[in-house]
């Protein structure tokens, strides 16, 4: 695949980080100006966690059914127009039901990318293939709180949504000219296949079930850290709006570390080894995170355990995907989207659901430590499923 093809998909990915951290500095702002609290703004992550996987339950098979482009091109227009809309709400209630469509087209969007990886490559070479997209698409994290905070010195937050809406529309015009560029392609023939049976089909393959779980806890752990990063680092650790932006910073950093050794790994390595190795070292980031939250570290002595926690995302999310497709040559967004609305359905669920503890570390990284416990469980499920699936 081109190295422009790369990129843009990388860009394409780079929005959904986008929409969740570039308006985390600008919590307590739009927390003022709404009259609640942050807890309560924080719920518009979780919102936006639930819709993304309803637009990946909805996209999927649509995307089987109608091709790539229409749903992608189709997504990204959702998603501007109601980032638009954003900019302009002036109570909670408007917040949240804007952040909710906003996803719809997020997951259309989030959907298509690994299906069109999926279309080209297969095995390793698709684990690499989404590395390197995970290579680009994971700068987002780490500049976006940046981008918001620097957005904020300039104008009010409703700016950071007319950006989230512009980038979506800059996009346009990179897709046509790399990924969608030539004659368009015939639409794909309906074969009789309802979407509720081509989800059904993705259930039913033995050794999807449990990848898709654990991709769900693994990425669970990290976006309850992203949902209340804003209270952990500015309210409990009482740092500045500028350090929680470098603080933040440091997680993507790992995380892209991670991604950079997993390529490296996989010239040597096939994917399913370096997967368990990093599940191992997650489980471990856990136990060091209840540590330092019940000895009361400091905030530097908080913050390795982190970047070790969500470091290992980059490690295990490509090479789950890259495994978890495999079976699925001719229905990749239908099975992508089945992950996708497990792992950001469950994750929002857990995410909305935790905004109900006390508004306390010890509960967070409870929860954190949590879905590293249900990850290292369905890691065992899925090496006994492929196991019987080899011997059968």
């Amino acid at each position: 695949m081109p190295l422009s093809v790369v990129l843009v998909l990388g860009f394409t990915m780079m929005l959904g980080p986008f929409a969740i951290d570039t308006y985390l500095p600008a919590f307590p702002l739009i927390a003022g100006e709404l009259g609640v609290t942050i807890h309560q703004v924080s719920l518009s992550i979780s919102i936006y966690m639930l819709g993304f996987a309803v637009g990946q339950l909805t996209g999927g098979a649509l995307s089987d059914r109608y091709g790539r482009r229409r749903i992608l091109v189709t997504g990204l227009w959702i998603f501007a127009l109601s980032s638009f809309y954003l900019a302009q709400i002036d109570d909670l209630q408007h917040l949240l039901a804007g952040r909710f469509v906003q996803s719809i087209g997020g997951g259309w969007i989030g959907v298509s990318i690994p299906a069109i990886v999926r279309d080209q490559v297969q095995g390793v070479q698709a684990a690499k293939l989404f590395s390197m997209i995970g290579m680009v698409s994971i700068v987002a994290p780490a500049i976006a709180p940046a981008i918001g905070a620097a957005l904020l010195e300039v104008g009010s937050w409703g700016l950071i949504f007319v950006y989230l809406g512009g980038y979506a529309l800059g996009l346009l015009p990179l897709l046509m000219l790399t990924v969608f560029r030539g004659p368009r392609r015939p639409r794909p023939a309906h074969d009789g296949t309802s979407f509720i049976a081509r989800y059904a089909s993705v259930i039913k393959t033995p050794t999807a079930l449990p990848y898709i779980l654990w991709q769900t806890a693994s990425f669970g752990g990290l976006i309850l850290f992203v949902t209340h990063a804003s209270f952990i680092y500015q309210g409990h650790f009482e740092q500045t709006r500028g350090m929680f932006t470098l603080l933040f910073a440091c997680n993507i950093f790992a995380m892209f570390a991670a991604v950079l050794l997993n390529r490296l790994l996989l010239n040597r390595l096939p994917p399913r080894p370096i997967i368990f190795t990093a599940n191992c070292l997650q489980a471990i980031a856990a136990v060091l995170l209840l540590l330092a939250t019940v000895l009361d570290w400091p905030v530097f002595g908080f913050l390795p355990a982190m970047m070790l926690y969500a470091g290992t995302l980059g490690a295990i999310s490509p090479n789950i995907q890259a495994c978890y497709l495999e079976p699925f040559p001719r229905s990749a967004a239908s099975a992508a989207a089945v992950m996708g609305t497990t792992q950001f359905g469950l994750g929002g669920t857990a995410s909305a659901l935790s905004t109900f503890l006390p508004e306390s570390l010890l509960s967070v990284v409870c929860c954190i430590a949590a879905c590293a416990a249900m990850s290292v469980a369905c890691m065992v499920w899925a090496r006994r499923r492929e196991a019987v699936s080899a011997t059968d």
